[in-house]
């Protein structure tokens, strides 16, 4: 069941604006410090909340230190594939080859969970793993049709300096790098604002990102399914980092809530589920946001939500 909200904490209405929007900030930052300091660890995080005159920062913590993103750098990777189907470099109906040799085993998706190699598949089907079950080998197969070098010349181009993928002697191959939370969630930004990829291109970015199938142990777990169609997320685990970062949208489909949670040093480094407390805390906090935001509106662009009909077969 989905937490009851604090009562010191009451969103307005839709109509809130100047004061009231910088106080609902204050208590979206007040629910973050509540939970991560329950957590524990370290937290590097950047949130802020939809204005008419701009967004409100609310939490502002260590947001410029430079990072390994882990797999919430995947964003970063698909943006960079993206922008060359944009410029007519790439399509999503070209096909790659999925060998054997770059089958990653033993991590996270569904290609190594095959058993059949080798096959063909589409750099659409690849960008549907990449970031929805978070695919290992997705990235790798990503690599094949935008290497290292050209993801971070793509993404200093828009502006992304610190989110770089790391490259290795093979130049199809690549660790996902770094980033900070600001320059993560100023792509989050751009993105939803359409000024980083084509309308087509962003509507695939968040339409994965939203999709039922995309993570849900962390900011979303305590959502109902209309609930978690209007939240955009990307989570990245390592070692004992747990990370995540998104958009939540308001009923209409305008960005409310863009955030990014970097977190590490908590305890179980080597629970990757729903129960290690970084997790937990972002579940927390996500139920409160939206408890919060209630009734507010976004400000921007919109984005429609793609209905979810589930599907008995036949």
């Amino acid at each position: 069941m989905p937490a009851a909200a604090d009562p010191t904490e009451q969103a307005g209405t839709g109509g809130e604006a100047g004061s009231d929007r910088e106080r609902l900030a204050a208590r979206i930052a007040a629910a973050f410090h509540r939970v991560s300091s329950r957590a524990g660890g370290n937290w590097q995080a950047y949130v802020s909340l939809a204005g008419p005159d701009g967004p409100l920062v609310a939490v502002n913590e260590s947001a410029d230190l430079r990072i390994e993103a882990y797999s919430v750098n995947k964003i970063a990777v698909a943006v960079a594939v993206l922008d060359k189907v944009d410029r007519g470099l790439l399509a999503l109906d070209h096909q790659v080859e999925v060998t054997e040799a770059i089958v990653v085993t033993g991590g996270d998706g569904i290609f190594s969970l095959d058993g059949a190699y080798p096959s063909l598949v589409t750099v659409g089907h690849v960008l549907a793993n990449l970031l929805t079950v978070s695919d290992d080998t997705a990235v790798r197969l990503c690599g094949l049709v935008c290497p290292a070098a050209e993801i971070n010349q793509i993404l200093v181009a828009k502006g992304f300096p610190n989110t770089q993928v790391q490259p290795v002697a093979n130049p199809n191959r690549f660790f996902l790098g770094t980033s900070t939370p600001r320059e993560t969630h100023d792509l989050l930004r751009a993105l939803v604002a359409g000024t980083l990829l084509s309308p087509a291109s962003t509507d695939r970015v968040l339409r994965l990102l939203r999709s039922p199938v995309a993570f849900t142990d962390g900011v979303r777990r305590e959502m109902s399914s209309a609930e978690r169609a209007r939240v955009a997320t990307k989570a990245g685990w390592y070692a004992d980092a747990r990370h995540e970062a998104g958009v939540i949208f308001d009923t209409a489909g305008a960005p409310l809530v863009t955030y990014a949670l970097f977190a590490d040093g908590q305890a179980d480094a080597d629970d990757f589920g729903a129960t290690h407390p970084a997790v937990q805390a972002r579940a927390r906090w996500g139920r409160r946001v939206m408890d919060l935001t209630a009734g507010v509106g976004g400000t921007g662009t919109t984005h429609r939500k793609h209905l979810y009909r589930p599907s008995n077969g036949g």
